[in-house]
């Protein structure tokens, strides 16, 4: 997601005026958090998952019970949370193997003390800019435009990474999968515009009766959607998408003429409770079996749950 407040920086620093020199800075700009040891810096980082770390080299109390800022960064590209966050170096030590060094540690930029107050902000800024681009490239990499809910790509990412926390921990998961009901004929009858009105109906239908923020909804091509419930077993899928059934039933569709329509959609359900000796090959069976959950939903007359 793109985030709609301040952009925040973690700086991590031993020296005092050096802290507050950047405070002055960047505080009206970004929300700011210090750390002035390479260890709390590290759970700081874990804690509040900053934008962009600027973090000095030579830390206090680096050594035997201490880290460096080489070794922050190296302990920050361990941890799978905190693997990707932007690092900009600054050290008083600005000999050319010096700034090789720390380039050659997977940071943005390398920045020397003592600095220029005015390129210093630019830099920093210019960063936040670019990371904000990439994040919004992603975002539109993930987003289905019509509905503005997660794509199938994204879904496929989510449910990787869902899969793999659920076999460590060895908790449920569940799957639906629903599609309107006669969604071609409704296209052919009142035209492709009304219908993508039908499909915008059905997303806000999903993300307002959806509450968790666990759950996570994306369109799967076409006038079919799914839902991944971490947590949840079958009964209660079952009644969350026997919910949404309902709610998109009673929503009455407009059309210019004044008139109203109705819609209604199928769903099939699946539920797997994983293990880490659970074979990869049956995360693809959940989500064929909520599949075939669904057509025989159709076949049994649509406008229904069907578990598989």
């Amino acid at each position: 997601m793109i985030k709609d407040e301040k952009n925040s920086l973690l700086i991590v620093d031993d020296d005092s005026g050096n802290i507050k020199l950047l405070v002055e800075l960047f505080r009206e700009e970004y929300l700011l958090y210090v750390a002035k040891t390479g260890k709390s810096a590290i759970e700081m980082a874990k804690g509040i998952m900053p934008d962009l770390i600027l973090l000095d080299i030579i830390l206090d109390g680096s050594g035997e019970t201490g880290f460096n800022g080489f070794e922050v960064i190296t302990a920050l590209r361990e941890i799978e949370a905190t693997r990707d966050i932007p690092i900009v170096l600054m050290s008083g030590l600005d000999k050319p193997e010096d700034e090789r060094r720390g380039l050659e540690q997977d940071v943005v930029d390398y920045i020397t003390k003592p600095f220029e107050n005015s390129i210093v902000k630019l830099r920093i800024n210019n960063q936040i800019k670019m990371i904000n681009y990439i994040r919004q490239i992603e975002h539109m990499g993930l987003t289905d435009a019509l509905t503005g809910l997660n794509n199938r790509r994204s879904f496929n990412k989510k449910i990787d990474e869902e899969w793999a926390r659920a076999c460590r921990e060895e908790t449920v998961m569940s799957v639906i999968i629903l599609d309107v009901d006669h969604f071609k004929k409704y296209n052919d009858t009142y035209g492709h515009q009304r219908g993508d009105v039908v499909l915008q109906v059905v997303a806000n239908a999903l993300t307002s009766t959806l509450q968790r923020a666990t759950d996570f909804v994306a369109r799967w091509g076409g006038e079919e959607f799914i839902i991944l419930m971490p947590n949840t077993n079958k009964i209660n899928a079952m009644q969350i998408a026997d919910r949404i059934r309902d709610k998109i039933e009673q929503t009455k569709i407009p059309l210019p003429d004044g008139t109203i329509t109705r819609i209604t959609i199928s769903a099939g359900v699946d539920s797997i409770t994983p293990t880490k000796e659970t074979p990869e090959i049956l995360l693809g069976e959940l989500i064929s079996n909520a599949d075939r959950a669904l057509y025989t939903a159709k076949e049994q007359g649509r406008n229904r749950v069907i578990a598989f």
